[in-house]
């Protein structure tokens, strides 16, 4: 008698060391899984740069996301359900069938609090340390687990097409914007949390809008372009170029449509050299280099891959019917990305004042992401590109001066205008 309670009691030793094993397996995967999707991905991988081979093995791992997070899964369901079995018939033994009841309650607080929430509370504090030391023990892991598990996502995979949400070719681009998503939202929360100069704020944002930005909306329309006619007297178009603040310069010939070159006042200045101030006899067409044509609806950032393949700084700008719209330079682009750049030739005119009232008086041609980067504004840029532009958008008429209209959060009075072209505004933000 004395030889069977012995043996059961190492038998119910056994069982509670094996249950506290398999809780702490459960403790692994749980924190496992944590640490591998909230550790940072970018600290990993400089880590990895730097010689850490575990961080090497991390990355390795988060490559196979399905794969791991399967395995993951798979690994803490057998180890739950099994202590639970275990439990469940030790409480069986010791209360007969009501012992049903009572190895649930317990297996539910065991698993909850101390294979679950305590090792995920641990992973989030601690995520890259955590994910650095279970990588090298989860890498066998998944090897081991990888045919149950591929034949899992088998089967998942197959009943998912047969409710029509099978796998497409859509499925790159979603998993990019998911990306460009998690890094808008990571400046936003650095910019609120660290203090990120809103500069920078809008320098890192204006990167990752780069695919989705046009020229139209940044290039300089053609009513602003100072052009070169070349059948004006050669002394005028010398006197022009070099006294122009731009180095480049478009050339017409007969309308302003028929763009035949493009001057630079470097290569006009190496023409005038040899000629000893005989200048009437300069060709001014021979030395223009041919104009470079690109569609409005080019995006900065193909329009930025382009300068530099094509080592140029200067293109044209057209519509779909090929008029010309205006002009694009590297310079604009650069502008576009970290703000103006000035230098001593640029002309030194304030296109935005402020306002008693905590509002701004700004020409209409200015740009709204030009506001909105200034002012830390939010005005919408989807239908108009400039203020005036956004006025008569939102206006649906081309106002007269005086009149003033009131959307999107701010008051917009009409302050000057010629003849269709409203050229000065009166901007100021209306309290809620």
């Amino acid at each position: 008698m004395d030889t069977g309670t012995g043996d059961m009691n190492l038998e119910l030793i056994l069982l509670l060391l094996a249950i506290f094993v398999l809780l702490m397996l459960s403790a692994f995967f749980s924190a496992s899984e944590t640490a591998l999707t909230a550790a940072s991905r970018a600290r990993l991988h400089q880590m990895a740069q730097s010689g850490n081979k575990r961080a090497g093995i991390v990355n390795l791992l988060r490559d196979q996301h399905t794969k791991l997070i399967s395995a993951i899964l798979l690994g803490n369901n057998l180890v739950n359900i099994l202590a639970s079995a275990l439990a469940t018939s030790i409480f069986i033994t010791l209360f007969g069938d009501i012992g049903v009841a009572y190895a649930t309650v317990v297996m539910t607080l065991l698993v909850l609090v101390f294979a679950e929430v305590m090792p995920k509370t641990v992973a989030l504090r601690l995520s890259i340390p955590v994910a650095l030391f279970v990588a090298p023990l989860l890498r066998p892991i998944v090897f081991l687990l990888s045919p149950i598990v591929a034949s899992v996502n088998y089967l998942v995979d197959s009943v998912l097409t047969l409710i029509g949400l099978r796998k497409d070719h859509h499925d790159a681009d979603r998993l990019s914007d998911a990306a460009q998503d998690e890094l808008r939202g990571a400046i936003d929360l650095h910019s609120e949390d660290a203090g990120i100069i809103m500069h920078e704020r809008y320098m890192l944002d204006t990167i990752l809008d780069m695919d989705e930005v046009d020229l139209s909306e940044i290039m300089v329309h053609r009513k602003n372009v100072e052009m070169v006619d070349c059948s004006k007297p050669v002394r005028e178009i010398i006197d022009q170029v070099l006294g122009s603040p731009y180095t480049r310069l478009p050339l017409w010939k007969e309308n302003t449509e028929n763009i035949i070159g493009i001057i630079h006042a470097k290569d006009l200045l190496r023409a005038l050299i040899p000629m000893d101030g005989d200048y009437d006899r300069l060709d001014i067409e021979a030395i223009a280099v041919e104009p470079w044509f690109v569609p409005e609806t080019t995006t900065l950032r193909n329009q930025l891959t382009a300068f530099l393949n094509r080592k140029s700084h200067f293109a044209l700008v057209v519509d779909e019917y090929g008029a010309l719209m205006g002009l694009v330079t590297l310079e604009d682009i650069l502008e576009e990305i970290v703000g103006e750049i000035e230098d001593e030739h640029d002309l030194a005119a304030s296109d935005v004042r402020r306002t008693k009232e905590g509002g701004i008086i700004t020409r209409g041609e200015v740009t709204i992401r030009d506001l909105n980067r200034q002012f830390n504004w939010a005005l919408p840029d989807e239908e108009a590109a400039t203020i005036a532009g956004l006025v008569i958008h939102e206006a649906q008429i081309i106002p007269d001066v005086g009149q003033a209209f009131m959307f999107h959060g701010y008051r917009f009075e009409v302050l000057k205008k010629e003849h269709n072209q409203i050229t000065e505004l009166k901007v100021t933000p209306v309290e809620s």
